[in-house]
């Protein structure tokens, strides 16, 4: 049973660290009004690409988020 238990903690951990540095990587949601008025424009094609990478990265934050909590719940159950 120890063996689950530290193997559980040990992806518990590599994942909340995945997870941080997913949601350091997102930008920031600065383009509405306040951007307007500090005058941060972007062209088309920098809107669109940011916007993929932003939905990818929302995508992986809910999946990594999702584990992480099911992870934590299971060690909780154990302990």
């Amino acid at each position: 049973m120890s063996f689950i238990k530290t193997f559980i903690v040990v992806v518990d951990l590599i994942v909340a660290l995945i997870l941080m540095a997913i949601v350091i990587i997102q930008s920031g949601k600065t383009s509405g009004l306040s951007g307007a008025l500090t005058g941060g424009s972007d062209t088309f094609l920098s809107k669109n690409t940011s916007r993929s990478l932003d939905a990818r990265l929302a995508r992986a934050t809910k999946w990594f988020a999702g584990v992480f909590f099911l992870l934590t719940i299971i060690l909780n159950c154990i302990v």
